[in-house]
């Protein structure tokens, strides 16, 4: 392999294995055209494990340089931008490194940056392959933003904040991250973050976030429990979007998907 350290050199990189024919199915597969979600989104072709073993040759690349990928015009680039932070960030958050405060002070910059270039997240796949493993690891790990930006010094709303500013924002992909960064939460055991953000989003009238409530909600009733999914149903089930729903019990019986369904 040979080592990239500048966005540039990446970016080159990865414009010299453009492949046209692959390009044109993932134009048509992540719906660029006009007036769909992803309309004027522009790809060079390249496969997702494509993008991954550049970011293995990219591993030294500077905090600074990320911007400058985040910033392309290239939907794979601004992928293997996410995914460099991503792994910045897993390497700061090891169980050793949980209260050190240089790693906590990297963490506490890697989600700023992220938080910053949020936007530029603008396909689902981007949101759901980045949003877990920063905004929604840190979640779960101490931080000194709190005594710097919270007047409360309280950590936990100074977190809740943040995300809820991202669930209220008008831009759907800020809205899709709030939902999916939960699931790293969920899935070490905290059911609380998934059931505010799926009350707050339960009726979107976009089916990309009807399905990742569903699908977070799924998580929960799986994850942590049952019986908290059901409850959550039991309150929701006659106004939630059907998509929202079917996503939410197929882990669910046969027989039990047919009732909440049927409700």
């Amino acid at each position: 392999m040979i080592p990239m350290t500048s966005a540039r050199e990446i970016e080159n990189y990865m414009k010299s294995l453009r492949n046209d024919g692959q390009r044109r199915v993932l134009m048509s597969f992540f719906k660029t055209g006009k007036g769909e979600y992803g309309e004027g989104d522009e790809f060079l072709g390249l496969r997702v494990p494509q993008t991954r073993q550049i970011v293995k040759m990219a591993a030294g690349t500077d905090l600074s340089e990320i911007p400058l990928l985040l910033n392309s015009k290239w939907h794979e680039v601004r992928l293997c931008g996410l995914l460099l932070l991503v792994d910045l960030f897993q390497a700061a958050a090891k169980r050793r490194l949980t209260d050190d405060e240089e790693a906590i002070r990297q963490r506490d910059s890697i989600v700023e940056l992220y938080l910053r270039h949020s936007q530029q997240a603008n396909n689902w796949d981007l949101v759901d392959l980045s949003a877990p493993k920063i905004l929604g690891h840190w979640l779960l790990l101490p931080t000194n933003m709190t005594a710097e930006s919270h007047s409360s010094g309280d950590e936990r709303m100074l977190k809740q904040d943040i995300v809820d500013r991202l669930a209220d924002s008008t831009n759907l992909w800020q809205q899709r991250i709030s939902m999916v960064c939960t699931w790293k939460t969920t899935q070490q055991g905290d059911a609380s973050w998934c059931l505010r953000y799926a009350e707050k989003h339960l009726h979107h009238t976009h089916d990309l976030m009807q399905k990742a409530v569903g699908w977070m909600l799924r998580e929960m009733g799986k994850r942590v429990s049952t019986d908290l999914l059901r409850d959550f149903l039991q309150q929701h089930v006659a106004t939630m979007p059907r998509t929202t729903l079917r996503y939410a019990i197929e882990k669910l019986s046969e027989e039990e998907r047919r009732h909440w369904m049927s409700a």
